[in-house]
């Protein structure tokens, strides 16, 4: 055990987080003391852990010297992935996102261990499967790197594709132009373009194709060179989707697929193509399958709670009868009826 005195600057508060969250946080996270006084704070625990408190107040004034400041939830994000891994810094998770964002509105951080995982995955293989619960950024991220990527002119164009399920990829059938037939189903990937683009940006690089916006049907026989490709809602492809899907890279481009194998809307989900990649595509090199939980959720923390009770529910739904009522006899599974009105 040592102890360690850190004199305090003005401006250092922020990092304390609403409540003092931060300070609890690297307390549990790696088993210090952290005792705040008038002028200073008096650090106690392990060697390598109270060095680590301390390296993490050096990083915060150095960013707020230079101008960095993040607000208090992503900062909170990034202190979660400090303390739970001992090779990463504050400082060098900032730096990382400073290049990865460089012409982009607003910066994009990994806000969990499985995020930073999935960017990483992303920046060092051609194709990544990004997979799980709904508000774990898979796409966010996703159209992310592929505006970096093409910023950084990595890539010559974005294409971006989902499967038109609702629509049963008959487009021909629905009214209006091709645009106005896919907008519907396109709306969270052009939502994401417009958060870390200029609208005007976004809107130019669409009229000339520099990004496009396509439902899955359109990308049958094309080979997709130089681009950075992103397929959404990935669980909601057939096999025999999937295959074509994963054919069309081409020379220098990088693939992405995400989706969520619970919201699955076709009629028989046991047949998603997503869940037969998983499978096929196992141990493939150049592939990396990134796998996100309930913890993982970005979006508001009432989010990541339903999440956590719709898969408690299916849980139990999926046990006998008797498994749900202590001290009742074995009994074959009863069919629940479901009232509506």
């Amino acid at each position: 055990m040592v102890k360690k005195s850190l004199q305090l600057t003005p401006g250092i508060e922020p990092l304390y987080g609403t409540r003092d969250e931060n300070l609890r946080l690297m307390e549990d996270g790696l088993d210090v003391q952290i005792d705040l006084r008038s002028d200073s704070i008096q650090l106690m625990g392990d060697a390598t852990a109270v060095a680590r408190v301390e390296g993490i107040f050096t990083d915060f004034e150095y960013l707020r010297k230079i101008g960095i400041h993040p607000h208090n939830g992503e900062l909170n994000a990034l202190l979660k992935m400090v303390v739970s891994d001992p090779t990463v810094t504050l400082r060098g998770l900032v730096e990382s996102g400073k290049q990865r964002n460089a012409g982009v509105k607003r910066m994009v951080q990994p806000r969990s261990p499985n995020q930073r995982k999935y960017v990483e995955a992303i920046e060092n293989h051609d194709m990544t499967f990004g997979i799980g619960p709904a508000g774990t950024g898979k796409t966010y991220l996703a159209v992310a790197m592929a505006v970096s990527a093409l910023l950084a002119k990595k890539v010559s164009r974005i294409i971006l594709v989902r499967p038109a399920v609702e629509a049963g990829e008959r487009l021909g059938f629905l009214p209006g132009s091709l645009q106005e037939k896919v907008d519907p189903y396109m709306r969270p990937l052009y939502d994401a373009l417009y958060d870390l683009l200029d609208p005007i940006k976004v809107d130019k690089m669409l009229e000339t194709n520099v990004i496009e916006i396509a439902p899955l049907a359109f990308m049958r026989g094309r080979t997709l060179n130089d681009a950075f490709i992103i397929m959404d809602e990935a669980q909601n492809t057939t096999n025999e989707q999937m295959k074509m899907f994963l054919t069309r890279l081409g020379n220098g481009a990088k693939a992405i697929i995400t989706g969520d194998l619970t919201q699955t809307d076709l009629p028989n989900p046991k047949k998603s193509g997503l869940l037969e990649a998983l499978h096929v595509l196992d141990g493939v090199d150049g592939i990396k399958f990134c796998h996100f939980e309930d913890v993982d959720v970005v979006r508001h923390q009432l989010v990541q709670r339903i999440v956590r009770a719709y898969d408690g529910y299916k849980a139990v739904e999926q046990l006998p009868l008797a498994m749900e009522i202590p001290g009742s006899a074995p009994t074959e599974p009863v069919k629940r009826t479901v009232h509506t009105q």
